[in-house]
Protein backbone atom coordinates (compact mmCIF):
# COMPACT_ATOMS: atom_id res chain seq x y z
CA UNK A 1 0.00 0.00 0.00
CA UNK A 2 1.45 3.21 -1.20
CA UNK A 3 2.26 5.56 1.96
CA UNK A 4 1.66 9.59 1.71
CA UNK A 5 3.82 12.00 3.46
CA UNK A 6 1.25 12.92 6.64
CA UNK A 7 0.56 12.97 10.09
CA UNK A 8 -2.58 11.57 11.62
CA UNK A 9 -4.69 12.75 13.91
CA UNK A 10 -7.42 10.72 15.74
CA UNK A 11 -10.56 12.07 17.39
CA UNK A 12 -12.18 10.31 19.51
CA UNK A 13 -15.41 10.03 21.80
CA UNK A 14 -18.82 9.05 22.60
CA UNK A 15 -21.86 9.80 20.58
CA UNK A 16 -22.58 13.45 21.02
CA UNK A 17 -19.45 14.02 22.03
CA UNK A 18 -18.88 16.60 19.49
CA UNK A 19 -16.33 14.58 17.08
CA UNK A 20 -17.89 15.95 13.99
CA UNK A 21 -18.01 19.50 14.97
CA UNK A 22 -14.04 19.44 15.84
CA UNK A 23 -13.08 18.11 12.77
CA UNK A 24 -14.71 20.39 11.64
CA UNK A 25 -13.16 22.96 13.22
CA UNK A 26 -9.61 21.48 12.46
CA UNK A 27 -10.60 21.91 8.67
CA UNK A 28 -11.70 25.48 9.19
CA UNK A 29 -8.34 26.61 11.17
CA UNK A 30 -5.71 24.54 10.28
CA UNK A 31 -4.31 22.99 6.98
CA UNK A 32 -6.14 19.31 7.75
CA UNK A 33 -7.72 16.38 5.68
CA UNK A 34 -10.68 15.09 7.04
CA UNK A 35 -12.16 11.55 7.07
CA UNK A 36 -15.65 10.94 8.34
CA UNK A 37 -17.83 8.57 9.33
CA UNK A 38 -20.10 6.70 6.39
CA UNK A 39 -23.10 6.08 9.48
CA UNK A 40 -25.47 7.55 6.28
CA UNK A 41 -24.13 4.72 3.94
CA UNK A 42 -23.87 1.81 6.17
CA UNK A 43 -27.38 -0.13 4.78
CA UNK A 44 -28.49 -1.77 8.36
CA UNK A 45 -28.52 1.33 10.67
CA UNK A 46 -32.07 1.47 10.43
CA UNK A 47 -32.70 -1.81 10.86
CA UNK A 48 -30.12 -2.11 13.55
CA UNK A 49 -31.85 0.72 15.74
CA UNK A 50 -35.19 -1.27 14.98
CA UNK A 51 -33.97 -4.77 16.01
CA UNK A 52 -30.42 -4.73 17.39
CA UNK A 53 -30.62 -8.70 18.02
CA UNK A 54 -30.74 -9.36 14.53
CA UNK A 55 -28.57 -6.61 12.57
CA UNK A 56 -25.79 -6.04 15.40
CA UNK A 57 -23.61 -8.18 13.43
CA UNK A 58 -24.18 -7.53 10.21
CA UNK A 59 -23.83 -3.43 10.81
CA UNK A 60 -20.52 -3.84 12.96
CA UNK A 61 -18.95 -6.07 10.43
CA UNK A 62 -20.21 -2.76 7.71
CA UNK A 63 -18.37 -0.04 10.12
CA UNK A 64 -15.14 -2.50 10.55
CA UNK A 65 -14.84 -2.35 6.55
CA UNK A 66 -15.94 0.84 6.08
CA UNK A 67 -13.07 2.29 8.13
CA UNK A 68 -10.54 0.05 7.36
CA UNK A 69 -11.04 1.33 4.06
CA UNK A 70 -10.95 4.96 5.18
CA UNK A 71 -7.67 3.87 6.91
CA UNK A 72 -5.61 3.10 4.08
CA UNK A 73 -7.25 6.55 2.07
CA UNK A 74 -6.07 8.24 4.89
CA UNK A 75 -2.25 6.91 4.71
CA UNK A 76 -2.12 7.75 1.28
CA UNK A 77 -3.23 11.28 1.70
CA UNK A 78 -0.23 14.06 2.20
CA UNK A 79 -0.75 16.66 4.66
CA UNK A 80 -2.44 16.26 7.95
CA UNK A 81 -5.05 14.29 8.01
CA UNK A 82 -7.73 13.83 10.91
CA UNK A 83 -10.15 10.75 11.39
CA UNK A 84 -13.71 11.24 13.27
CA UNK A 85 -13.63 7.79 15.10
CA UNK A 86 -11.15 4.81 14.78
CA UNK A 87 -11.15 1.70 13.55
CA UNK A 88 -9.99 0.87 17.59
CA UNK A 89 -13.32 2.41 18.83
CA UNK A 90 -15.82 0.74 16.72
CA UNK A 91 -14.29 -2.88 18.22
CA UNK A 92 -13.77 -2.33 21.48
CA UNK A 93 -15.77 0.11 21.93
CA UNK A 94 -19.64 -0.22 20.09
CA UNK A 95 -19.06 -4.23 18.84
CA UNK A 96 -17.80 -5.00 22.35
CA UNK A 97 -20.58 -3.54 24.30
CA UNK A 98 -22.88 -4.98 21.78
CA UNK A 99 -21.93 -8.54 22.96
CA UNK A 100 -21.69 -7.78 26.29
CA UNK A 101 -25.40 -6.87 26.06
CA UNK A 102 -26.37 -9.92 24.01
CA UNK A 103 -27.00 -8.27 20.70
CA UNK A 104 -24.19 -10.43 19.45
CA UNK A 105 -23.52 -14.00 20.10
CA UNK A 106 -20.32 -15.40 21.14
CA UNK A 107 -19.68 -16.87 17.77
CA UNK A 108 -20.15 -13.63 16.16
CA UNK A 109 -18.49 -11.44 18.29
CA UNK A 110 -15.12 -14.12 17.81
CA UNK A 111 -15.53 -13.94 13.71
CA UNK A 112 -15.90 -10.26 14.05
CA UNK A 113 -12.73 -9.88 16.44
CA UNK A 114 -10.47 -11.93 14.46
CA UNK A 115 -11.34 -9.87 11.43
CA UNK A 116 -10.42 -6.39 13.55
CA UNK A 117 -7.39 -7.65 14.84
CA UNK A 118 -6.20 -8.80 11.50
CA UNK A 119 -7.44 -5.16 9.85
CA UNK A 120 -5.60 -3.19 13.01
CA UNK A 121 -2.67 -5.46 13.04
CA UNK A 122 -2.03 -3.89 9.33
CA UNK A 123 -2.61 -0.33 10.19
CA UNK A 124 -0.43 2.57 11.41
CA UNK A 125 -2.11 3.83 14.58
CA UNK A 126 -2.57 8.10 14.94
CA UNK A 127 0.76 10.55 15.78
CA UNK A 128 -2.02 12.26 18.54
CA UNK A 129 -5.42 11.03 19.75
CA UNK A 130 -7.72 13.95 20.54
CA UNK A 131 -10.21 12.62 23.76
CA UNK A 132 -13.63 14.08 23.89
CA UNK A 133 -14.53 14.29 27.03
CA UNK A 134 -18.36 14.77 28.04
CA UNK A 135 -21.13 13.80 30.73
CA UNK A 136 -23.53 11.37 30.11
CA UNK A 137 -26.72 13.87 30.20
CA UNK A 138 -25.04 16.89 27.78
CA UNK A 139 -24.28 13.71 25.24
CA UNK A 140 -28.71 12.28 25.67
CA UNK A 141 -29.37 16.03 25.27
CA UNK A 142 -27.41 16.84 22.46
CA UNK A 143 -28.29 13.58 20.87
CA UNK A 144 -31.92 14.75 21.52
CA UNK A 145 -31.39 17.96 19.92
CA UNK A 146 -29.52 17.03 16.74
CA UNK A 147 -33.03 14.49 15.61
CA UNK A 148 -31.53 11.88 13.73
CA UNK A 149 -34.37 9.50 13.11
CA UNK A 150 -32.54 6.40 13.45
CA UNK A 151 -31.48 7.57 16.81
CA UNK A 152 -34.79 8.58 18.23
CA UNK A 153 -35.90 5.06 19.94
CA UNK A 154 -32.08 4.72 21.23
CA UNK A 155 -31.60 3.40 24.65
CA UNK A 156 -30.28 5.41 26.90
CA UNK A 157 -28.70 2.33 29.05
CA UNK A 158 -27.12 1.06 25.96
CA UNK A 159 -25.37 5.13 25.43
CA UNK A 160 -24.36 4.78 29.00
CA UNK A 161 -22.48 1.72 28.70
CA UNK A 162 -20.54 3.43 25.65
CA UNK A 163 -19.87 5.80 28.27
CA UNK A 164 -18.00 3.40 30.42
CA UNK A 165 -16.50 1.87 28.12
CA UNK A 166 -14.90 4.89 26.21
CA UNK A 167 -13.55 5.57 29.69
CA UNK A 168 -12.16 2.08 30.36
CA UNK A 169 -10.42 2.20 26.80
CA UNK A 170 -9.22 5.86 27.27
CA UNK A 171 -7.51 4.82 30.33
CA UNK A 172 -5.69 1.71 28.68
CA UNK A 173 -4.90 3.69 25.83
CA UNK A 174 -1.11 3.92 25.05
CA UNK A 175 -0.43 4.31 21.21
CA UNK A 176 0.22 7.81 20.74
CA UNK A 177 0.26 11.13 22.61
CA UNK A 178 -3.54 11.90 24.19
CA UNK A 179 -4.58 15.20 23.83
CA UNK A 180 -8.18 16.03 25.95
CA UNK A 181 -10.46 18.37 25.56
CA UNK A 182 -13.74 18.38 28.02
CA UNK A 183 -16.68 19.51 25.69
CA UNK A 184 -19.54 20.23 28.17
CA UNK A 185 -16.67 23.22 29.45
CA UNK A 186 -15.47 24.39 26.32
CA UNK A 187 -17.77 25.52 23.33
CA UNK A 188 -15.52 25.61 20.13
CA UNK A 189 -18.51 25.99 17.74
CA UNK A 190 -20.40 29.06 19.55
CA UNK A 191 -18.43 30.72 21.75
CA UNK A 192 -15.27 32.80 20.61
CA UNK A 193 -13.22 32.47 24.22
CA UNK A 194 -13.63 28.65 23.42
CA UNK A 195 -12.49 28.48 19.80
CA UNK A 196 -9.42 30.56 21.18
CA UNK A 197 -8.69 28.19 23.99
CA UNK A 198 -9.07 25.06 21.19
CA UNK A 199 -6.66 26.79 18.88
CA UNK A 200 -4.12 27.35 21.37
CA UNK A 201 -4.51 23.62 23.08
CA UNK A 202 -4.23 22.60 19.21
CA UNK A 203 -1.79 24.91 18.30
CA UNK A 204 1.34 23.05 20.69
CA UNK A 205 0.59 19.86 18.37
CA UNK A 206 -0.02 21.33 15.26
CA UNK A 207 1.98 24.76 15.03
CA UNK A 208 0.36 27.74 14.41
CA UNK A 209 0.33 27.26 10.44
CA UNK A 210 -0.99 23.82 10.98
CA UNK A 211 1.84 21.73 11.20
CA UNK A 212 3.37 19.73 13.93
Amino acid sequence: MMMGNNRYIAVSGNMGAGKSSLVEFLRHHFSVTPFFETNDENPYLKDFYVDMHRWAFHSQVFFLTQKFKLHQALARTNGIVVMDRTIYEDAEIFASNLYRMGYMTRRDFQTYWDLYQTLSDALRPPDLLIQLKCPLRTIMKRIRLRGRPEEKQIDPTYVRRLQRLYQSWFRRYDLSPVLVIDTSKIDFVQDLIGMLDTMQMLERYLGSKGRF
